[in-house]
């Protein structure tokens, strides 16, 4: 078996959260080429002013991408907070779900924004017919992002690798626009995403903290293991009465 390298990786890694201190850390990365945010993210870190969150992230990231959400249900608002949000710097990508809490597609107000030349980041999409309706209206020009939860995907019980490579199929005529993993449960989805061709994923710190174990020699790990499970129980001070004495 091969390792794997990270330094052989082409694809482009993200970070996905919402804690400021996290985010400046992960910044001074040269490894993380973007970030993204999502309102549950915000709200678990206890954001309360999004617009003052978001321009506290832009400042610390270094001119880098990073994708700010829209959170009305309604488009026409969706569509007055895309305009607001891209205004914030040029590096902001819009993220846009790809329906509203009715199931009503999104598709038409992400070509209205697209054509305007405005870069969506479209995103909690988990079929490759999604992919295709959002291929669709992107205007060819323009910069986007596609954002399938592939980490949910596989959640269901369903391999999301065959699904993604689809994916990449789908949007190979529109160069402009790169597919991006999202909400991957594990280091190996890195992996798996950069060898289907995947442009992009977005990861979590507790995941990225694992890149350090990339390589790691497992007969190594495996002793590792057994000292730290015989550490803790040695400090939580367990016993068993038994007949047999130590040797």
């Amino acid at each position: 078996m091969t390792a794997p390298h990270v330094d052989k990786l082409r694809i482009r890694v993200f970070a996905d959260g919402a804690d400021l201190k996290n985010i400046r850390e992960l910044a001074a990365n040269p490894r993380i080429q973007g970030f993204t945010t999502n309102p549950t993210l915000m709200r678990a870190a206890g954001v309360t002013d999004y617009k003052a969150f978001s321009l506290d992230v832009l400042k610390v990231i270094g001119g880098r991408p990073v994708s700010f959400e829209v959170f009305a249900d309604d488009f026409p608002t969706m569509e007055a907070q895309a305009l607001a949000i891209a205004s914030w710097g040029a590096n902001v990508n819009v993220k846009i779900p790809i329906t509203n809490t009715k199931g009503q597609s999104a598709a038409p107000l992400i070509g209205r924004l697209s054509a305007a030349g405005v870069v969506v980041n479209v995103t909690a999409l988990m079929t490759p017919a999604q992919v295709k309706a959002v291929a669709d209206v992107l205007a060819p020009g323009t910069a986007a992002i596609v954002s399938v939860f592939a980490g949910r995907v596989a959640d269901t019980g369903v391999d999301p690798v065959p699904l993604m490579t689809e994916c990449v199929k789908i949007l190979k005529p529109r160069p402009k626009a790169e597919l991006l993993w999202a909400s991957p449960r594990e280091l190996l989805n890195i992996f798996q995403a950069d060898e289907i061709g995947c442009p992009i994923i977005t990861v979590t710190a507790d995941v990225l903290a694992k890149l350090a174990l990339v390589g790691k020699d497992l007969d190594d790990y495996s002793l590792e293991t057994v000292k730290m499970f015989y550490k803790d129980a040695t400090a939580a001070g367990f016993s068993i009465r038994t007949k047999v004495a130590a040797e």
